[in-house]
């Protein structure tokens, strides 16, 4: 058995799949889920971004694009569809890159994944440097609960930890800000009120031990 996992994270330039073009045509910014290659070549894709009828009018007009369905909830629209042009990333999974999340914008991709093992990584990292418009930003390593000295000091949840984690990651702390709650909530898997509740008790924590 493999214990070690290490995270890492990358920047895609020059895609031109149908994600990529959308938001760079746009100006929007979208929240995906890990790409799924089927068996008769299209690839079901499922992302989210803010209500915009843009993106939505934008993919309905690429010919890549097959059964596209869109929901409203709150101020961000969901979607699910087939695409005929599988993605950059699926060079990366094939070589063993579990992905976790993938965010858009401006027609650029930052993928966040998992690894497990150093040959592993050292396969993804081949194959990234073979692939035009890839490039490395960071490699850490996959932290438990058990091991996570964060959590434990501050007395944070799992899923407030894995909250803030997350926000820290996509740039919701920037300045200028580089995703909104609707993108963090998007890329954990839970709704917008659900992740800044979150939010608010990992800092009511955070902000009482350091204040009092």
């Amino acid at each position: 058995m493999i214990e070690e996992c290490l995270m890492v994270e990358f920047r895609i330039e020059g895609d031109d799949c149908p994600l990529a073009e959308a938001t760079r045509e746009t100006g929007t910014v979208v929240t995906a889920q890990p790409p799924q290659l089927r068996g008769d070549g299209n690839v079901l894709l499922q992302f989210s971004g803010t209500a915009d009828d843009r993106l939505s009018d934008r993919l309905d007009a690429d010919d890549r694009i097959r059964y596209l369905h869109r929901s409203r909830s709150d101020d961000r629209d969901n979607f699910r569809c087939l695409s005929k042009d599988p993605c950059v990333v699926h060079e990366l999974i094939s070589v063993g890159l579990l992905v976790e999340s993938i965010q858009y914008r401006s027609g650029e991709a930052l993928l966040t994944g998992a690894v497990v093992g150093h040959d592993v990584l050292k396969g993804v990292m081949e194959r990234a440097g073979e692939t035009v418009g890839v490039h490395l930003e960071r490699v850490y390593p996959l932290r438990t609960e058990d091991d996570e000295p964060v959590a434990q000091r501050w007395d944070l949840t799992p899923a407030q930890l894995e909250s803030v984690q997350v926000a820290v990651r996509m740039g919701y702390f920037a300045v200028p800000r580089e995703a909104d709650a609707g993108d963090v909530a998007a890329a954990i898997g839970i709704s917008k009120s659900a992740f800044l509740e979150r939010l608010r008790r990992a800092q009511a924590s955070l902000f009482a031990d350091l204040f009092t």
